[in-house]
């Protein structure tokens, strides 16, 4: 598993020359009514193991939580049945505000 800052990762979905990643976001579902990355697919942490196969195994894949400790454990479960290139977003969404977005909201 790969770690990616916040601002890293806003250089990646900038750049239209790379692929954008899949942006899974593993947070419950009230947490995703506060704030959200645009485009991001919604498997909250605990439906992971059940619904793997709805997440695009051939793309690479960022995994996103509020702090970043949810998001690696989920990195690492998808490593280990075989996804290839998984990214951690250090930090999570707080992370993503504090330096990419400051107008998403916080919690």
């Amino acid at each position: 598993m790969k770690q990616v800052r916040a601002q890293q990762l806003a250089e990646w979905l900038a750049d239209e020359a790379r692929p954008n990643p899949v942006l899974l976001d593993v947070r419950e579902p009230w947490e995703l009514e506060l704030c959200q990355l645009s485009g991001s697919q919604h498997i909250p942490m605990h439906l992971v193991p059940t619904r793997c196969d709805e997440i695009d195994s051939g793309q690479d894949i960022v995994v996103i939580c509020h702090h970043g400790g949810r998001s690696m454990q989920v990195a690492m479960f998808l490593e280990r049945k075989g996804f290839g290139a998984v990214y951690n977003l250090m930090g999570g969404v707080e992370a993503w505000a504090g330096e990419v977005d400051p107008n998403m909201r916080r919690y």
